[in-house]
């Protein structure tokens, strides 16, 4: 259970949710859920031989296979229960929209109880990279974004969130995306949910992708980045997990009276205390944190405020930080808008002038709501 500190004095208690609704039933056990020992034993407990595991890993996370008919060293007497008892099915894709001639896929899912979840794929000229979600729906809040303005519904599982990284990776290997066929080199935690709320199954689905096959994908930790609000005690607990992740942290405000409006948890976590986690990440994993910021006009993008950033985040002496600014993509019927494109440039002067290393991202996908919730809420 994620730690939920009382608030400050003279503060008001947040209805924020930490933890997923009691009472829902869980998905079913899959092997991206387990380790090689579980798998094995899950086998076992349902009568049918261990040893056929690992066999059914190599489908999965070697071969990328979703038909069982592929599965040709699996006795056919056996396959068809072998399946169902580690490869169960999950999520069934809805919708599937294109941007970029091809290139950036946002897919909206249907888990096995109804519940709805995204997942983007952008295929850029050096790199493939895959968002995906955490949660069903989010507990945060953020007034700002799409994702919470529906609340948590539930946590997602390690199965679930691997099953959206081995399901892009099966688009990029049968060459379903403009370019080629091709691996997934880089997987953001920045779709749907807050993935340091749903840790345990984070940090499960993080080790499956980088545990070597047949266990795993066999990617590298330093392609993987987890992002998060601010949960200053889950950010401290990853620094000692041993995996060199990168930390993006959405920061979004300088100052505490500001993000206390635009990021709720910061009522609980201060600014000062966010960033000092934050850089206790990189302190720990000699890892560079980024740190996330939405550009939103007139509300965080004065000059004034990309000043106070770069003293809030002067700390040590090495280059620990690299800011990422984030043109906002607009929920429709929202008050908050995307910064003037001047501002912005203005915003990054004023950073790297102290010293800030500083970038505008390629937002991509803005036609075919690329924004975490926006396709989930329009269904």
């Amino acid at each position: 259970m994620t730690e939920t500190p009382a608030p400050p004095a003279g503060t008001t208690a947040l209805p924020l949710v930490f933890d997923e609704p009691r009472g829902r039933r869980k998905p079913p056990s899959h092997l991206a859920d387990l380790d090689s020992a579980g798998r094995k034993a899950l086998l076992e407990a349902n009568g049918l031989p261990g040893f056929r595991a690992k066999q059914l890993s190599t489908h999965y996370f070697g071969r990328l296979v979703d038909d069982p008919a592929e599965m040709t060293d699996l006795p056919a007497a056996q396959r068809d229960e072998l399946v169902a008892t580690l490869l169960p099915r999950l999520m069934t894709p809805l919708r599937t929209s294109e941007a970029d001639k091809g290139t950036t896929r946002k897919t909206l899912w249907r888990l096995f109880d109804g519940a709805l979840v995204e997942s983007v794929l952008m295929r850029y000229p050096d790199r493939a990279t895959i968002c995906v979600s955490s949660q069903a729906g989010c507990g945060m809040a953020c007034p700002f974004c799409a994702t919470g303005q529906g609340g948590l519904q539930r946590n997602m599982s390690t199965a679930e969130i691997v099953e959206q990284v081995v399901a892009g990776a099966r688009s990029l290997a049968r060459g379903e995306v403009p370019g080629g066929p091709t691996r997934i080199s880089n997987v953001v935690f920045m779709g749907m949910g807050e993935p340091l709320a749903n840790y345990k199954a984070v940090i499960g689905a993080v080790r499956r992708m980088v545990d070597p096959s047949p266990d795993g994908l066999g990617m590298s930790a330093r392609g993987i980045t987890v992002s998060t609000v601010g949960l200053v005690p889950r950010m401290r607990q990853l620094a000692d997990e041993g995996i060199p992740v990168t930390l993006a942290l959405s920061l979004h405000a300088p100052d505490d009276e500001l993000r206390n409006d635009l990021v709720p948890i910061n009522t609980r976590f201060s600014v000062a205390e966010t960033v000092d986690a934050a850089f206790h990440y990189a302190e720990t994993t000699k890892r560079r944190v980024s740190i996330e910021y939405a550009m939103m006009r007139d509300i965080n993008d004065q000059a004034w405020r990309a000043d106070l950033l770069a003293d809030v985040l002067m700390r040590g002496d090495w280059g620990w930080v690299h800011v990422n600014l984030i043109p906002l993509n607009e929920v429709p019927g929202s008050r908050f808008t995307r910064s003037r494109d001047e501002d912005m440039t203005e915003f990054v002067r004023r950073l790297e002038a102290k010293g800030i290393p500083t970038t505008i991202r390629d937002t991509r996908g803005s036609e075919i709501d690329a924004a975490c919730g926006q396709l989930a809420a329009a269904e």
